[in-house]
């Protein structure tokens, strides 16, 4: 099938690689036009492992394309999905680019005489696809369904391994304004094995908020109960984890075998969730229950936590140096709010940052990848020093906060912090060190849920 795809951000272009692997040929519609340039050269414009390898293989058997024309790639498709960003304004969804790239599909459909299916992938709320996109693209095009047919399918995406979740998802959602709609829709998972779920437009909005406020809320109880275990000394959340973890229903028992879940992920104490979806969503959704008349306690929680967690691990660095962080060197080891992306959306890494600026440290920042095509605003305009390597972040340091789980920072050694810093003080935000061998070898040790 012939496809369209507005919006070649994160979603939009990991979504046209995967349907190439199916056969389908893909039409990126992008209005920046070094975006569109990047991607027909097979370079993708965000850092995603395995992105550039898939995007080549796919320009090379002429599956995809990227071009400025919506009106074109419309017109020559069969489908055309809407995968532009939606970004949380004062706590509300920003329907902008939603509004804007239905009426510019609506234009092309005027000029189309065949069916042609439009597609939400975007994440909206309840409502938006069916009395927002609905009537604009009706209004711009003169057609109502039944000339073209309606759906909405959230991405279920994640960062670090999004090329591998989305040619083999673990479900599809298909919420189909008819029948028709749905099933022409459905045509282009024609070869997965994923289960195919066809429900109505509102359920499947109202899915992916679900899906992505549960795991924010797991995240969120789990720093919780860290602060419980700090307050009460003698604990090391860590230890409280491997006990939970170990119960059936969260890792079953095949046979002989312990079956270990990705949810167990989101089960272990940190320094907060950041990134493109968490912070949004949660915010959006409480938002719209609000709207309803609805209290969302539970939710609003979990945003309170999260937005409080960061500053608690700057305290813990304070325990050891004093309140007064005024003229001392302090590391912040991770950017991104994950490892394997360059993503530095609601990263923890800012608030973090911006304590320990507002206390009068001299920070130094690093990140494998934050910065490898050249310094996003985000971090020039921040008051930082970016250091190219973890040895030049942490010279003469007088402490050192790790953020972001990096694989090369999970190799960090004792001995590496001893030889570089001033003084070898270390908050593992992330707990992933061995407390003993830190201790044992004469750091500084102290992290989350300790």
């Amino acid at each position: 099938m012939k496809i369209s795809i507005v919006g070649s951000g994160y979603v939009g272009l990991i979504t046209g690689i995967s349907l190439s692997s199916l056969g389908h040929r893909i039409t990126c519609i992008e209005n920046n036009k070094d975006k569109v340039f990047a991607i027909n050269n097979g370079k993708s414009p965000f850092y995603e492992p395995g992105v550039d390898l898939a995007l080549k293989s796919a320009i090379k058997k002429g599956l995809l394309q990227a071009t400025e024309s919506l009106k074109e790639g419309v017109i020559n498709s069969d489908i055309t999905i809407i995968a532009v960003g939606t970004p949380t304004i004062d706590n509300k969804i920003d329907l902008t680019f939603v509004k804007k790239a239905s009426e510019e599909i609506g234009r092309a459909l005027r000029e189309s005489k065949k069916y042609h299916v439009v597609t939400v992938k975007s994440t909206v709320l309840p409502g938006v696809t069916e009395q927002v996109v609905k009537p604009i693209i009706e209004k711009f095009s003169g057609k109502s369904i039944g000339e073209y047919g309606l759906c909405m399918s959230p991405e279920f995406l994640s960062e670090g391994t999004a090329i591998k979740d989305a040619q083999e998802p673990d479900r599809i959602v298909i919420g189909q304004y008819d029948d028709k709609s749905g099933m022409e829709f459905a045509k282009i998972y024609n070869g997965s094995k994923a289960p195919i779920i066809f429900t109505n437009l509102w359920t499947a909005e109202l899915t992916k908020y679900t899906a992505n406020s549960l795991l924010a809320t797991l995240i969120s109880f789990s720093n919780e109960i860290a602060r419980i275990a700090e307050a009460t000394g003698k604990v090391d959340i860590l230890e409280v984890w491997k006990g939970v973890h170990l119960d059936k229903r969260l890792s079953p028992i095949n046979g002989r075998v312990r079956i270990k879940p990705g949810v167990l992920k989101f089960i272990l104490s940190g320094c907060g969730y950041g990134g493109s979806c968490f912070p949004k969503d949660t915010k959006a959704i409480a938002s719209y229950a609000d709207e309803l008349g609805i209290e969302t306690s539970l939710i609003k929680s979990v945003i309170e936590i999260n937005n409080t967690q960061p500053i608690r691990t700057v305290k813990l660095l304070e325990d050891v140096l004093g309140k007064n962080l005024a003229g001392k060197k302090i590391a912040v080891l991770g950017l991104t709010f994950k490892p394997d992306t360059d993503d530095l959306r609601e990263s923890p890494a800012f608030p973090i940052i911006n304590e320990l600026l507002s206390e009068g440290a001299i920070v130094f920042g690093h990140d494998p990848g934050a910065y490898k095509e050249g310094v996003p605003p985000q971090l020039s305009n921040l008051g930082i020093s970016l250091a190219n390597s973890t040895e030049e972040a942490l010279k003469n340091a007088d402490g050192v906060i790790v953020v972001t789980s990096w694989k090369e920072y999970t190799q960090l050694t004792p001995k590496f912090f001893k030889e570089n810093m001033k003084l070898p003080v270390v908050i593992d935000a992330r707990r992933i060190y061995n407390r003993s061998s830190f201790t044992n070898a004469g750091v500084i040790y102290k992290g989350i849920g300790l």
